[in-house]
């Protein structure tokens, strides 16, 4: 069961997050640099949190419970 598990570099995950966020065509530079910033961090923080669940936690979950703590996750991190 240890090979199923599902770890994210957090770097390169941050990384494709931010290459499907453009500028805006009116957003200045330092506003979208503050918010690709902010994106990237938040894309870090919840890939660390996916591997840190998933390295102590989803050894024993199934897939139905898997997904719903994913949805816990990104819900606590958005809103």
């Amino acid at each position: 069961m240890a090979n199923d598990k599902i770890m994210l570099d957090p770097a390169a995950f941050a990384a494709a997050v931010l290459g499907g966020n453009a500028q805006r065509p009116d957003e200045e530079n330092k506003l979208y640099i503050k918010r690709q910033l902010t994106l990237y961090l938040e894309a870090t923080l919840l890939a660390q949190d996916f591997n840190n669940l998933e390295e102590s936690r989803f050894d024993m979950a199934k897939t139905q419970k898997r997904n719903e703590v994913l949805s816990k996750i990104i819900e606590r991190r958005y809103h």
